[in-house]
Parts: structure tokens; C-alpha cells; sequence
């Protein structure tokens, strides 16, 4: 009877131990909690200023067979690493990627909270600010490529970092949620960029926001980015878009037609309860599920339909 109980407890201890390694002999991975939401990132911000999500920013990742290459994430106006990304960091790194998250564009050795609002200055200083960030990720990690996931005006620094500072063989998969191509005629670029004209200055002068006067279709930023087409051979595109933008108008600004290697979706396609705007976008289930499978086309997964909200993404 002792020899009996001796075994059970055995069998218990062993059990434990498997549980907590693995059935691969390494140390199990927590599942992080992923709420779907674009404000869930938030209260991270405020607990700890300037950090970074649980999840996100660890060098000493080292991305797997099945997910080569490391995912940066890039912000939009005004986010941050933590503030823009609470659905994605969680969500990504519980599918085993290695995941990384910059803030750029902060107005200079401005303290914290403006520190966390980002994507202030010209888009051009955050593309280097961003090239800078990639050759980091890519140098710790020792993979050869990023897939990038980019956010509003995080659509666009990263296509100015490929064509112009020597990231185009550096990024594999480009998925932009809430893109816009060809630019927008509302928010910052239809009030500051008339005023400015008439002022004879640039939006580099511009002091508050000197980025949103650039997503005017006309802008020096917008032609130069434009010129030639913005999609680049080797770099596959997947733009995900919704018809409640109100910041890219149109909405199809973000849906510009390309090659085999562009893939454009518009959320309510085939899902009409889904009125996720351009915040939203981030928070939303369904666009999430999209981003999946834009990382990892090989292994589709369903993409669910869910009864979204604006601002939040969240499903009601």
C-alpha cells in the first residue's frame, strides 16, 4: 500500500512538472489575456509610463520555425506602444510570434504624458526613428525580415521606410489597418493645411501636430510617397479598411489596387454589424482574425462576424 501511494505521488509531482515545462522539455508559456478592444492597452500606460506591453519589446525572443520573422507594430497619430496595441500584443504573442512595439514621433524631452502621444512630428524623422527601430529588432532577434502591422499613420511610415530608407528588403508581410494611400481631406489635414498655406509655412513648422498637416493628398509627403506607386515588389501588402472611416476619407483611400502581391478588405464586407470606425478598427475581433491570416496565410483561420462597436472595437 506504501509502495502504491509512493507511485501515485510520483505520478502527481511528474504530472505537475509536465504541465509546467511542457510536453517540449521548455518552460510553458502563459496564455496572455486579449481583450478586444482599442482602449484596452490604456491602463498599461498609466500603471507604468513608457513601458511596454506584457509580451512585447523582449530582445531575447527568438522567433520560431513557424513564425520566422519578428512583428513590429506601428502606432497611428497620437498612440503610443502601449496605448495603440492591447488587442495585438496579447493576441500575437499567444500565437508564438516574437512581438515588438515602438513609440515615435514624440515632441522632443517632452515629459510623460505627451511623451505617450506619438506620431507628432514629420513623418519623415519617424521612418528613420522607425528604421533605426527595425535594425534593433532584426539584430537581436537575428532573423532577416519583419512583418510589419501598422496602424493609421503607421500605414505609412513604413512604406517611406521601404522606399526611401533602405527597408524594402526588410520587410516580408505589410499589414495596415486603417491605410491611407492617397492621403485624407479631413482632420488635421483639411484645418491646419489651408491655414498654413496662407501663412507660407510647412507643416515642419506647423508646432502641435506637424504630421497631420502631411496626410493632405497635396502634400510634399504624400506626392513624394505616391511617386511611382507605393507598393514595392517582394513585400506582400494586405489593407484592411472600414466604410465608418471618419479620419480616411474615403475609406477607400486605403483600398488602393496593386499586383498579386496586394490583398485589400474592407471589414463590413460581408459582415454589416461590424461598425467599427478608424479607432475601432484596432479593437476589432474580425480585423484581428484578418491580421492573422495576413501573417500567416499558410494556416487560414475562420474570421468571425461580430456586432462591433465604434471607438473601441469591442463587440455588443
Amino acid at each position: 500500500m506504501g509502495l502504491r501511494r509512493m507511485v501515485v505521488g510520483v505520478s502527481v509531482i511528474a504530472g505537475a512538472i509536465v504541465a509546467l515545462i511542457g510536453g517540449g522539455g521548455g518552460v510553458a508559456r502563459a496564455e496572455l489575456p486579449v481583450g478586444y478592444n482599442f482602449l484596452g492597452g490604456i491602463p498599461d500606460e498609466l500603471a507604468h509610463p513608457g513601458g511596454s506591453l506584457p509580451g512585447s519589446n523582449d530582445l531575447s525572443c527568438r522567433p520560431s520555425a513557424a513564425h520566422p520573422n519578428p512583428v513590429v507594430l506601428v502606432h497611428g497619430t497620437g498612440g503610443s506602444q502601449q496605448t495603440n496595441w492591447g488587442t495585438y500584443v496579447p493576441l500575437l504573442k499567444n500565437q508564438g510570434y516574437c512581438v515588438f512595439a515602438l513609440t515615435y514621433g514624440v515632441v522632443d524631452r517632452a515629459p510623460w504624458p505627451v511623451s505617450a502621444v506619438g506620431g507628432m512630428t514629420p513623418m519623415e524623422g519617424s521612418a528613420a526613428q522607425l528604421a533605426a527601430y527595425v535594425e534593433k529588432v532584426l539584430a537581436a532577434t537575428g532573423a532577416h525580415k519583419v512583418d510589419i502591422v501598422g496602424h493609421s499613420q503607421g500605414t505609412l511610415i513604413p512604406d517611406y521606410y521601404a522606399k526611401f530608407l533602405g527597408g524594402h528588403d526588410k520587410i516580408d508581410k505589410y499589414v495596415s489597418l486603417a491605410p491611407l494611400w492617397q492621403g485624407t481631406g479631413v482632420g488635421g489635414a483639411a484645418v491646419l493645411m489651408p491655414v498654413l498655406r496662407q501663412l507660407g509655412l510647412s507643416a515642419a513648422q506647423f508646432p502641435l501636430c506637424q504630421a497631420c498637416a502631411q496626410f493632405d493628398p497635396s502634400s510634399v509627403f504624400m506626392t513624394k510617397l505616391r511617386a511611382g506607386g507605393v507598393y514595392l515588389p517582394g513585400i506582400t501588402y494586405t489593407n484592411v479598411s472600414t466604410r465608418n472611416d471618419e479620419l480616411v476619407v474615403p475609406y477607400t483611400s486605403g483600398q488602393l489596387p496593386g499586383g498579386p502581391n496586394v490583398h485589400n478588405i474592407v471589414v463590413q464586407q460581408g459582415c454589416p454589424v461590424d461598425y467599427t470606425e478608424h479607432a475601432g478598427l484596432a479593437g476589432s475581433r474580425r480585423a484581428a482574425y484578418f491580421v492573422l491570416n495576413a501573417l500567416d496565410p499558410a494556416h487560414p483561420r475562420p474570421v468571425p462576424c461580430d456586432r462591433a462597436a465604434p471607438i473601441t472595437g469591442s463587440a455588443f
